[in-house]
């Protein structure tokens, strides 16, 4: 069964529990609120009665006049009016000419009435009703007084209750049970969107989300809104996933075609030498070049991709930190580039081209700084035409320490400037590829490392602006040792 037809079914069987239980209460408080009517009539009457003396006026005939009799009983409720003498027989009684005497209570059991007051049940002689009876014993004598009347009217009066609580109860159940079925179908109908919403997930629509259907503090919003924050994380990490997948895959392509070249000309040169071919010393020399470059080049290029692995993994754990100024690297990089192209125009500045060189204090390993700048240097070499100008900024920004290396090239587009940190990237795919420094690695190397020593290196570039590459680290408290 459906949540609706369970909530109803369980709503009404609670209501006709309730329904069921305030009849009944109501009924039983009802006759005992009779009886106790009844009672106190028939106990006052006994207890005047009694005291009557035995000489005292008694009815010639009871049944004379019933014109004056049947109103008088009726007025003090006691159809039924009856001596018993010392020996329990029946001396005296008066009875109502409404009642049929074949409907009396039968001698013995009169007989048997307790004279304490109380009031006790009685069947009639034809079983067709009860009596309600009070009996008491004369003061003057040992004889007994009886008053009793009918229980017809009083169980009449509880049976038209009960049919018409009955009545009323079944009406107002399937009344109720209408507005409830109404009411839950619209309590419910928050649960049936987000039913919908879930099954348009699982059918692959991950961008689907629950609509507004109920105020946010309320259970049903909070749930709403726990459900959209959960769908949202789980569309990131499927996207996350997928993106993973999808640079997982590039970057098996990328390391298989880096590895391909070198291993086809190690593999052609050692076959070529298999055949025969390589007859001169000459050529045998050369071959053998050609294999030691190609292996130096997959030497590096393995070294790269370990390194890449390990900051990856553990990157605090590949460093050996020590307290340094990037000032003595900034002044290494600006040689370098001097040596690699003296036609360059190299200058040392503070960042941003500021004043001149300031202090950078970090507390890094020097060794693994000096890679990332010499990642930095050997990119702008690779990305400049020669004699482009190149300058060095060292320094401190916002309390960072910064070391800036930026170039009056060509510049990059913003899609190349977006990748140009991905791993096997390169901004030209058809230039020719030297050993290590066009792998495609370098800044993805450079980034890692930064980003190990709690830095970065970022990018500002634009077509025919040239690009700067600056290195952050946190600023070291003191001054280096």
């Amino acid at each position: 069964m459906s949540l609706r037809v369970r909530l109803l079914l369980i709503t009404t069987a609670l209501l006709l529990a309730g329904l069921g239980l305030v009849g009944t209460v109501v009924s039983d408080r009802l006759e005992h609120y009779q009886l106790d009517r009844l009672d106190t009539q028939l106990g006052s009457l006994t207890s005047l009665l009694s005291r009557v003396p035995p000489d005292g006026p008694r009815p010639a005939r009871p049944a004379a006049d019933t014109g004056l009799l049947d109103p008088a009983l009726d007025l003090i409720g006691a159809p039924y009016l009856v001596y018993l003498d010392a020996n329990g027989a029946i001396a005296e009684g008066i009875l109502s000419s409404r009642q049929d005497r074949a409907g009396l209570p039968p001698a013995e059991e009169l007989r048997a009435i307790p004279t304490d007051g109380k009031g006790v049940f009685l069947h009639a002689a034809d079983d067709s009703g009860r009596w309600r009876a009070v009996a008491a014993r004369t003061a003057p004598g040992n004889a007994t007084v009886i008053a009793a009347a009918p229980m017809a009217e009083a169980d009449a009066t509880v049976a038209q209750l009960r049919t018409t609580s009955l009545a009323s109860g079944g009406v107002l159940l399937v009344l109720l049970t209408g507005l409830g079925w109404l009411a839950l179908g619209r309590g419910l109908r928050p649960l049936r969107t987000i039913e919908r919403t879930a099954a348009a997930i699982a059918a692959g629509d991950l961008s689907s989300r629950v609509p507004r259907i109920a105020a946010p503090g309320t259970e049903i919003g909070h749930l709403a809104g726990s459900l959209n924050t959960m769908l949202g994380q789980l569309e990131t990490a499927f996207a996350d996933r997928a993106a993973s997948e999808a640079r997982m895959r590039t970057f098996v392509s990328d390391v298989s075609h880096e590895l391909r070249t070198p291993l086809f000309v190690i593999k052609g040169s050692a076959d070529l030498h298999r055949m025969g071919a390589l007859t001169a010393p000459a050529d045998a020399d050369e071959a053998m070049r050609r294999i030691g470059g190609e292996a130096a080049r997959l030497t590096a290029l393995t070294e790269d991709l370990l390194l890449l692995a390990q900051l990856d993994d553990a990157p605090e754990g590949r460093l050996d930190r020590g307290p340094m100024d990037l000032r003595t690297l900034a002044t290494d990089a600006r040689h370098d580039l001097r040596a690699l192209d003296p036609s360059r125009p190299v200058s040392l500045t503070g960042p941003d081209g500021d004043g001149p060189p300031g202090p950078a204090p970090v507390d890094a390993d020097e060794a693994r700084l000096r890679q990332v700048v010499t990642n930095l240097v050997g990119n702008a070499i690779a990305h400049t035409p020669p004699g482009t100008a190149v300058r060095v900024g060292v320094g401190t920004v916002d309390g960072r320490a910064v070391l800036e290396v930026e170039d009056s090239g060509p510049g990059m587009t913003a899609e190349q400037a977006g990748r140009v940190f991905d791993r096997f990237y390169r901004t030209d795919r058809s230039r020719t590829r030297t050993a290590g420094a066009n792998a495609g690695l370098g800044l993805a190397i450079a980034r890692s490392l930064a980003r190990a020593h709690g830095g970065d290196v970022d990018l500002r570039t634009a077509v025919g602006a040239g690009a700067r590459f600056r290195l952050t680290l946190p600023v070291l408290s003191g001054p280096p040792g």
